[in-house]
């Protein structure tokens, strides 16, 4: 194996996370426009795997309004203002019971997903020792990063949803894959400093 090889293989590694779901406390979904990821926390509150999910985000800092909706806008197609809001919608459609769903809807980046999302189970007295991430498949490291950041005594599971076909096999097999997974580890790089608040 070359270098090269090396390299791209520890890349992979290190920006796909997967773990197989059991029970936890609580389903975390960090903010995007994609209603995978809050799909896939519904089919696991379904199965009992957690008896609330918390949902998180405002909008995409960078816009500064909600992106809308990226897939399957016939099912849901609501006026969404914030993130919040669609999650919320794709869990009810998806037979989460709103009394089992949390609110945060002011983060507009992941670390903000993550530290107001602790706020959240603090002020709810939610004590989380094992919880579950559900995110895109190559937000999964920074988005486990900044989670465990927020809860360091938390044990996480990341169950990752593929929303725009970029999944570990094939993500070299694209520009798209490749900007992805480098966009990713280049935001971990630059967003560094965030962790040591």
């Amino acid at each position: 194996m070359t270098e090269y090889e090396k390299f791209l293989q520890e890349l992979e590694t290190f920006i796909f996370v997967e773990n197989k779901p059991e029970k936890v406390d609580i389903i975390f979904v960090p903010g995007n426009g994609y209603p995978q990821m809050a799909e896939q926390a519904a089919i696991l509150y379904k199965e009992g795997i957690a008896s609330c999910i918390l949902p998180s985000g405002r909008y995409s800092v960078t816009l500064g309004k909600f992106v809308g909706v990226q897939a399957k806008s016939d099912k849901y197609y609501e006026d969404y203002h914030t993130e919040w809001d669609f999650l919320k919608d794709v869990l009810v459609k998806n037979g989460v019971k709103e009394n089992d769903i949390l609110k945060e809807d002011r983060a507009t980046f992941t670390w903000e997903n993550a530290k107001y999302s602790r706020m959240v189970t603090d002020s709810n007295e939610i004590s989380v020792k094992k919880a579950i991430i559900c995110c895109k498949t190559y937000h999964a490291r920074r988005a486990l990063m900044y989670y465990q950041k927020a809860y360091p005594e938390t044990e996480f599971l990341v169950c990752p949803s593929e929303v725009d076909g970029i999944n570990r096999r094939n993500w070299k097999n694209t520009e798209e894959g490749i900007l992805a997974v480098t966009g990713e580890a280049t935001r971990i790089i630059n967003q560094f400093s965030l962790m040591m608040e």
